[in-house]
């Protein structure tokens, strides 16, 4: 009989190859008929890690079988990778367990005729564990080599990583990758609309669960043992699980009490929910989105933090927008590829192409530019990805500038004073790196209207 947990990863792993699915919604639907909640976590670890490490799993897979990926079923191919990941990395599993679930799910795939060649790539690949054919870590600036160590063995899309090489240098590049690679751990923002981050950890230190603070934001807490999900602070709205990075992007409209805001692309509600907290009691934040299940997510969010300044509504904002009164600020936090947060989705990084930065900045640029008519005369107008690239974040504000005489950049310091400088640039722009901060890539600018 096959694990449960292979079983499900190998169904989610199919959902996320064939573009189904992202891996977020891949690995929940593939949990939802397991009971054990052992099983869920392995099959979240299993799926997670294929991705992470794909670059790295396909080459040996290639090695060790002696023919090229497109030459082997689909299906194959990934019975391969979440085998080879359980061999490489799960090593508490015995390779014999793997191997025969291996062969079997072949069987099951109906692709029984491939049963053999699954069977002796694992088995070579088990032997091989103590020295793997990887590329190894270079000793000399060739950049042939550099770079087949960091999109092989490091497991990135090689363009992404020529872009990082030349920006920042090799020793920063492999110190992101190797941030990327790891497990990222479990961010909370305390819910100002219930407590203080300091009552958020009394509480939830009562139900064993261990938190620290976070290093830049200041109601971020880092759970460092415990299982806070299951208990009281979700169903009680303590806390929203949130991205530390993406906390400290939610600071750069610096609302006050009485400020009039207007979210524009609001969905899933952490930032929407964060803003509107520093607002109360007396502020007004209009969050919108777009598609109805975005409006559900977001709708959630609200009211499990208790966020009664917030309205719904729902809008396009790439198109002008349907506001007959202009807002305090304005607060875009535009669709973008997502290549700062390769650490949590690892996938992005095998879905997004080099040549689609220029149609997504594109895009970002034209929803900035809308947005802007929402801006009363002397309100501030807030532009933020969660994109490393400089494509979608740089050159959108230097674009946007000057396209806009009437806005003028503001450094986020001065609009958001409990911003810590260590993640303010030198163009005055919220930026946060894994390999200087520890956190996701994160992008802010904002822009003051005035006139």
């Amino acid at each position: 009989m096959i694990a449960p947990a292979r079983l499900a990863a190998f169904d989610a792993s199919i959902a996320v190859s064939a573009g189904r699915l992202d891996l977020s919604d891949a690995v929940a639907a593939a949990r939802r008929s397991l009971r054990d909640d052992r099983d869920k976590a392995l099959t979240a670890e299993i799926a997670i890690g294929v991705q992470r490490w794909r670059a790295a799993l396909d080459h040996l897979i290639v090695h060790f079988s002696k023919r090229r990926l497109d030459r082997l079923d689909p299906e194959i191919v990934e019975i391969l990778r979440l085998s080879a990941y359980q061999l490489l990395h799960l090593t508490r599993v015995p390779a014999s367990a793997v191997v025969d679930d291996a062969v079997h799910l072949a069987g099951r795939a109906g692709k029984r005729s491939a049963a053999g060649l699954v069977n002796a790539v694992l088995r070579g690949l088990s032997r091989g564990r103590q020295s793997l054919p990887l590329p190894p870590r270079p000793q000399s600036a060739d950049r042939g080599s550099t770079l087949d160590y960091l999109a092989i063995t490091l497991s990135h899309p090689r363009w992404l990583v020529e872009r990082w090489l030349d920006r920042y240098g090799f020793d920063a590049t492999e110190r992101w990758l190797r941030f990327n690679n790891a497990a990222a751990p479990l961010t909370l923002r305390a819910n100002r609309f219930r407590h203080t981050p300091d009552e958020v950890m009394q509480a939830l230190a009562r139900e064993d669960v261990s938190v620290s603070p976070g290093q830049f934001a200041p109601d971020a807490l880092i759970v460092d043992a415990g299982q806070p999900l299951s208990g009281s602070g979700l169903a009680h709205g303590w806390f929203v699980v949130q991205d530390e990075a993406s906390q400290l992007a939610a600071l750069l409209p610096g609302a006050h009490p009485g400020d009039r805001v207007l979210d524009t692309c609001a969905s899933p509600g952490g930032k929407t929910t964060a803003i509107a907290a520093r607002m109360r009691p007396d502020g007004l934040l209009v969050a919108c989105d777009v598609r109805e299940r975005r409006m559900e997510l977001l709708r959630h969010t609200v009211e499990a933090t208790g966020a009664a300044n917030v309205r719904l509504v729902r809008a396009d904002l790439s198109l002008p927008p349907p506001f007959s009164q202009r807002f305090d600020c304005v607060f875009v936090d535009a669709p973008c590829s997502g290549l700062g947060t390769l650490r949590r989705d690892p996938d992005i990084k095998w879905r997004r192409r080099e040549d689609e930065l220029p149609t997504l900045a594109a895009q970002a640029l034209r929803m900035l530019t809308q947005a802007a008519d929402a801006v009363a005369p002397g309100g501030r107008l807030v532009y933020t990805t969660c994109s490393s690239e400089p494509d979608e974040n740089e050159r959108v504000a230097t674009d946007f500038l000057s396209r806009a005489p009437r806005f003028v950049s503001v450094s986020a310091r001065d609009a958001a004073p409990e911003l810590p400088a260590e993640v303010v640039d030198d163009n005055g722009h919220l930026r946060t790196y894994p390999h200087v901060h520890g956190l996701e890539a994160f992008f802010g600018a904002v822009f003051a209207r005035h006139s």
